[in-house]
């Protein structure tokens, strides 16, 4: 039998207890106990007027921003409808059920004012990496560098123009005036002297790359540097989407986990990339650092003839023993006033004797097109050659299996959180993704684990 229409009658008082709709097994309610806000209004006293009319509080914007990379929302607007309407949103967000939710363009006036000048998003990343060591998630021992590659808010078909002739002069916009600002920056403009096939006139920064599947477009790089205990994110920092830059964002982050987070580690794990002379030298005698880290060399041969391998090196005699017993020495003369100079390249080469090599039964093997064989050694080899005994041993097997921790989070960065294009445009806009990411990774990393502890029962 058919029941009764419901007819709908306003209730005079309600008893409704937000706490109680939101579920405790929920992702926002865990994230909740290791967000620590109190800080916020104290960090941005200074930038704000002491009069005038009240302002957004910031730590309702903070917490929206938190929601929105955590659940996968990229969109401002589309965060202000949400928050509205969930119930959970409003929960996290101390809203209550009547509380106002601000405006879209409240963000963008602040991002671009009083969040970048404070640098309140670093110091919003930091306190959660600080809450990660104070719950025993970091080791410090053993840390993971890597870069990925995020497609730029910048459209490769319209607003391209050729890298050779430069920007034109009615260019101009708050994205220009930051790529000019980071001309000299070592992971930006600094990072080669090579010119751009492309510019973009909507986001210079941006680079023309076809490191990614399918076709070319504009990107940057995000760069993690991970503890290896947990893959907590210990820090975070764009760069140009080319090698050189990828390498002087590792630098910056090591020295800056050092210097604001006490953070230094005994060995470093990455791929081939950051396996080059200078970068193994610099871990090595300038930081201490063991490099679980593969060489990159490409002194091997495929052509069948004696690679640089199969010569011996003498450090006291500083010189190349070939595999029939000659020396190639770097000099062949004796000068008044020793030259202890560097090559402009930083590469020493070793050469052997034209009378040594012609009658040699082994040239065909070793130097057929050649008067006499020439070997080339890096001034950082000694670097190289750790790099190369540390790779025979099981603790580099180790590091190389846990390397894949910093690719599972970009692949996490992509697919979960959702960031695998920029909204925002500029190295500013770019560094403020990049934070608020990695910010909500180590978040939902901090929940994943308390909801896996056991919990204490009632006595």
């Amino acid at each position: 039998m058919m029941g009764e229409r419901r007819i709908e009658q306003p209730a005079l008082f309600y008893e409704f207890s937000l706490d109680g709709h939101v579920p405790q097994d929920h992702l926002l309610r865990a994230i909740d106990r290791f967000v620590d806000l109190d800080g916020v209004r104290a960090h941005l006293a200074p930038f704000y007027s002491a009069i005038g009319r009240p302002s957004i509080d910031p730590e309702l914007m903070i917490r929206m921003l938190l929601i929105g990379y955590c659940m996968g929302v990229r969109s401002e607007r589309r965060l202000c409808e949400e928050v509205h309407l969930n119930l959970a949103y409003r929960w996290f967000c101390r809203l209550g059920l009547d509380g106002e939710v601000p405006d879209h363009s409240t963000f963008s006036k602040n991002r671009h004012g009083r969040f970048r000048d404070s640098d309140l998003l670093r110091e919003l990343f930091e306190s959660v990496v600080r809450r990660c060591m104070a719950e025993g998630l970091v080791g410090g021992e053993g840390f993971a560098v890597d870069a990925s590659i995020i497609r730029a808010d910048a459209s490769r078909h319209r607003t391209a123009v050729d890298g050779a002739t430069g920007l034109p002069a009615e260019a101009a916009g708050r994205a220009v005036e930051e790529y000019l600002a980071v001309l000299d920056d070592a992971a930006f403009g600094a990072a080669t002297p090579v010119t751009p096939k492309y510019i973009s006139l909507s986001d210079p920064a941006s680079r023309w790359t076809a490191a990614q599947a399918g076709p070319a477009s504009f990107a940057y790089c995000t760069n993690y540097l991970i503890d290896l205990d947990h893959a907590v994110i210990v820090d975070v920092e764009p760069s140009t989407a080319v090698r050189q830059g990828e390498l002087a964002a590792c630098r910056t982050m090591i020295e800056r986990a050092n210097d604001r987070l006490g953070l230094y580690p005994e060995r470093l794990a990455a791929d081939t990339a950051y396996g080059t002379a200078e970068m193994l030298d610099w871990l090595v005698h300038d930081q201490g650092i063991e490099p679980h880290i593969p060489v990159f060399d490409k002194s091997q041969r495929d052509d069948g003839t004696f690679s640089r391998a199969d010569f011996n090196f003498d450090h006291q005699a500083d010189a190349y023993t070939c595999p029939g017993g000659k020396l190639l020495k770097s000099s062949r003369r004796a000068f008044k006033v020793p030259r202890h100079k560097a090559p402009a390249d930083d590469t020493i080469r070793y050469r052997a004797s034209t009378h040594d090599c012609q009658p040699c039964p082994l040239k065909t093997a070793c130097c057929p097109n050649q008067p006499y064989r020439k070997v080339t050694r890096s001034i950082h080899e000694g670097a190289r050659d750790m790099a190369r005994d540390i790779a025979r041993t099981d603790a580099y097997i180790t590091s190389r299996r846990e390397r894949k921790k910093v690719e599972m989070l970009f692949a996490h960065l992509k697919r979960i959180v959702g960031l695998d294009r920029l909204r925002l445009r500029g190295p500013n806009g770019a560094r403020d993704e990049f934070l608020l990411a990695a910010t909500a990774q180590n978040l939902r990393k901090l929940a994943k684990l308390a909801q896996q502890q056991p919990q204490a029962s009632p006595a």
